[in-house]
């Protein structure tokens, strides 16, 4: 989904056309993007991507898929972190990629010493983007790059020293600006409300970091991929600010997740598929699933992590635990069996500002119950699934329950709800369509740069 729902930079007196239910274009603007992006100029594109690995979902999925997709129509340099290093060059030696150039950055071992553990990951890559500053700048001098685009990670209060090239910067899709509701931090545990206070602690220190006041001042253009961070974007920022989402899925990802896997049994499935961590909410859908009382009906966790144990425990105490089914990290194509085998995906995340799993649920033609948050919240209409309102956790949970008593109970609506949101993929969040208007973005301002124009970018 490309759209412009409510972004700044573009004038008002600029004739809009709308397409679909948010993507807002502007053709008399586009249609110079598209004279330019025809003419198969190829440009030679820095990306950063910290998290950048085939065959992975989430933010490593969007580095991966944002530099190969773009590597199709540009020569493409992405640094990236030292350890993404194994993965990559195994994929590239069965499946080269002649456009597509990697530079790979390490940490010092003192780092990983010092800040290993997962809630200092913020720290390492503070520390790695220092690094790179000297080495994009070498790079530069010998390569020339004609545009930057950073792309991971997707946080809008972390710096990019790419915006100190001097050259066309785009900065996002970035994410992080939503938080979860204080009527939910009760639930979440000491642990995870440690978490987000360090969470939140980290975001305000990160707004009022001169690095990426730098980085907001140097942007030409910035993507959001909510519209809380759009809102903070435009604080930061000088340059026009828009929604995009980080998300997509490939037409081979549509095709695999296309075809019907047979039933294990005759049971209804509800199915959660994430890291188990305290914002994912996973707790909310087992309370929920408990309230429900659906006897015919199991829930399938896929994932791992720290609340494991506390959801394990929840689900006895709710004496579900005969009908819930852990089943640990998965791969991606095993993941995509468990999910093609259950009926509808379940992902009340209190923050989260992809929601990647939603689109694969949609692409496998399972509706969606999410809370009406983050993310999944602009994915997911009433045509696909259901958005819970997020007052408090007793009125989420009762809601879900409500929710999953009907989506069980009426078959017609569910396979409604799954072509819709089968169509809906393949129309708007495939990332052969999403890349085409990124080049056309591209297109953009370089022609800008080389005529020296100056025209809002929308989409």
């Amino acid at each position: 989904m490309l759209g412009l729902v409510r972004g700044r930079g573009v004038p008002e007196e600029t004739g809009v056309e709308q397409v679909g239910d948010d993507m807002t274009v502007m053709p008399d603007v586009i249609s110079g993007w598209r004279k330019l992006s025809t003419e198969h100029s190829m440009a030679k594109v820095l990306i950063s991507a910290y998290a950048c690995r085939p065959g992975y979902g989430s933010e490593s999925g969007v580095g991966w898929s944002f530099a190969t997709e773009v590597a199709k129509t540009h020569d493409v340099w992405v640094i990236t972190r030292a350890e993404n290093k194994p993965v990559i060059e195994a994929y590239l030696a069965d499946h080269p990629h002649p456009r597509l150039h990697f530079i790979y950055q390490p940490l010092p071992n003192w780092v990983h010493t010092c800040f290993g553990a997962d809630v200092c990951k913020g720290i390492r890559y503070y520390i790695w983007q220092r690094l790179i500053k000297s080495v994009i700048l070498k790079k530069h001098a010998e390569v020339e790059f004609d545009l930057a685009h950073h792309v991971t990670w997707v946080r809008y209060w972390m710096p990019s020293y790419l915006a100190k090239l001097g050259i066309p910067f785009i900065w996002g899709p970035l994410g992080g600006g939503d938080s979860a509701p204080w009527s939910f931090w009760r639930d979440m545990g000491f642990r995870g409300q440690c978490a987000e206070i360090i969470r939140v602690t980290a975001r305000w220190l990160g707004e009022h970091d001169p690095a990426v006041a730098m980085t907001g001042r140097g942007a030409t253009l910035a993507f959001a991929t909510t519209e809380r961070t759009l809102e903070k974007l435009n604080e930061l920022c000088n340059c026009p600010t828009m929604l995009l989402t980080e998300a997509g899925l490939t037409r081979a990802d549509i095709d695999q997740l296309a075809v019907e896997e047979a039933p294990v049994d005759s049971k209804f499935r509800f199915i959660s598929i994430g890291r188990l961590i305290h914002w994912k909410g996973f707790h909310f859908g087992l309370r929920a699933f408990a309230q429900a009382g659906i006897k015919n009906a199991r829930y399938v966790v896929v994932g791992d992590g720290p609340e494991l144990g506390r959801l394990r425990e929840l689900a006895s105490e709710l004496g579900i635990e005969d009908r819930v089914d852990f089943c640990g990290r998965l791969s991606r194509e095993e993941t995509f069996v468990q999910l093609k085998r259950s009926h509808v995906l379940v992902h009340p995340s209190l923050h989260d500002s992809g929601g990647w799993v939603c689109l694969e649920a949609m692409g496998a033609g399972k509706p969606v119950i999410c809370l009406d948050l983050g993310g999944p919240a602009t994915q997911v209409t009433e045509r696909e699934g259901f958005k819970v309102r997020a007052e408090n956790p007793e009125q989420a949970v009762s809601d879900m329950a409500k929710v999953m008593q009907q989506i069980y109970s009426d078959d017609q609506l569910r396979e409604r709800m799954g072509r819709s949101g089968q169509r809906r993929v393949s129309k708007e969040f495939l990332w052969d369509e999403k890349i085409r208007h990124i080049n056309d973005v591209y297109a953009d301002l370089l022609g800008q740069r080389a005529v020296g124009r100056s025209v809002p970018v929308a989409y």
